[in-house]
């Protein structure tokens, strides 16, 4: 211990150690460190040392002030909005990029990320098969009881509203999110039937359930923006799902049943529409060309008319031979009658065609032949005429014999 301590009789007798002197020596020490000189040469005693050095003093002041001012910059991601608050109460919104605000105590600045998407479960918890009862079962509008499970997805749209409208932010908004979508969805599938919400209203339901789910939050003003509604599951009761299956596979089954019906019409239509078109244009077709030979038969007949009051015999031997020629040209057989007898001579042309085919020869004998035999007995029908042809050359011929 150094005979020069001024403390060395307080410590000898045990006493509680002088404040002031504690104080001078700490403000030697920082005097020290900011560059000023020592208050004596040689070490002389702390009683003889100058008053604190003020400028020190001030320069940490003013780094302090430095650091606090300083503690006001704060940046804001592109994904991000600031919420400044002065004194606890809103004041302005500040856009991405480095912002300033005034330290604390005075602002306070609230960083809320816009694109972050926040999701919602209802009617379950992580897994289908954590079903929540009492959040999925609902009824529809024709009295049955169905399980939905759905899960919404939202983000931030007004950083404002979402931290001046919730007690809590996060927590709050998400319980808000939550009632809002099991009133949507309970309002939605109250409004339709059990069959279009099982099978093709499904898509249909998580929309309206979205918009009617936006209009509520929009009311709240709590600053959310419903991004999608996703429809996880839509099943009847466990106690009721055999029947339900049952019902749906008959639905199935009749709506196979009716496309096939729809495809077989489909494909019968179109054929039996053009067959009729054909048909159709078939008979105008016939009706126009009956028609023409109609017109022209009778335009003949006025020319052969007028040419036959001219010269009458002249003209029957005309029309004679003309219907003879026509006959005789779609005939193959024909039967002469013998005047003064009871025969008929029966020539059969088709035969002798055909036989004066290989060489002239055969066609000679061929005719020898049947000049040889005798004449055949007449059938009572060949008698009257051969068909048509043979009626037509009888009646011309009594016509013109009586003409005679």
């Amino acid at each position: 211990m150094s005979q020069n301590d001024p403390n060395r009789g307080r410590r000898g007798n045990e006493g509680p150690p002088d404040l002031d002197e504690v104080f001078r020596n700490l403000n030697q020490k920082l005097s020290r460190l900011l560059g000023a000189k020592g208050s004596g040469a040689g070490g002389g005693p702390a009683s003889s040392a100058k008053p604190p050095f003020k400028g020190g003093a001030v320069a940490v002041v003013g780094v302090l002030a430095a650091l606090w001012l300083a503690s006001g910059f704060y940046v804001v991601d592109a994904r991000e909005q600031g919420v400044v608050l002065r004194l606890g109460s809103f004041n302005r919104v500040t856009e991405p990029g480095l912002q300033w605000h005034a330290p604390f105590p005075i602002e306070k600045v609230e960083i809320v990320n816009l694109t972050e998407v926040r999701s919602v479960e209802v009617g379950y918890r992580n897994t289908a098969q954590t079903r929540v009862a009492e959040e999925s079962l609902m009824l529809t509008s024709d009295q049955n009881i169905i399980d939905v499970q759905l899960s919404v997805q939202y983000d931030i749209k007004d950083a404002r509203a979402f931290l001046f409208n919730n007690a809590s932010r996060e927590r709050d908004a998400k319980d808000i999110v939550k009632q809002a979508t099991e009133t949507a969805i309970r309002e939605v599938v109250g409004r339709n039937k059990v069959d279009f919400v099982l099978n093709e209203g499904r898509t249909q339901i998580a929309v309206d359930t979205q918009k009617l789910i936006q209009e509520v939050l929009d009311r709240y003003s709590l600053g959310v923006r419903i991004a999608k509604v996703n429809i996880n599951a839509v099943q009847p009761p466990e106690q009721v799902l055999a029947a339900f299956d049952d019902a749906v596979k008959a639905g199935q089954d009749k709506d196979k049943l009716r496309n096939e019906g729809l495809a077989y019409a489909n494909e019968v239509l179109p054929k039996a529409q053009g067959l009729a078109a054909r048909l159709q244009q078939e008979a105008e077709a016939y009706e126009q060309k009956v028609v023409s030979r109609a017109e022209g038969d009778a335009s003949r007949f006025k020319q052969v008319l007028s040419e036959y009051n001219k010269a009458p015999k002249v003209m029957r031997d005309r029309l004679y031979l003309d219907m003879m020629q026509q006959i005789m040209s779609n005939t193959t057989k024909v039967v002469v009658d013998q005047k003064g007898g009871n025969n008929l001579l029966y020539l059969p042309l088709d035969k002798l065609i055909q036989q004066s085919s290989p060489g002239a020869s055969g066609a000679a004998a061929s005719v020898a032949g049947a000049a040889s035999q005798p004449p055949e007995p007449t059938p009572p029908a060949a008698q009257a005429g051969n068909g048509k042809g043979g009626r037509d050359v009888t009646r011309g011929r009594d016509f013109f014999g009586a003409e005679r």
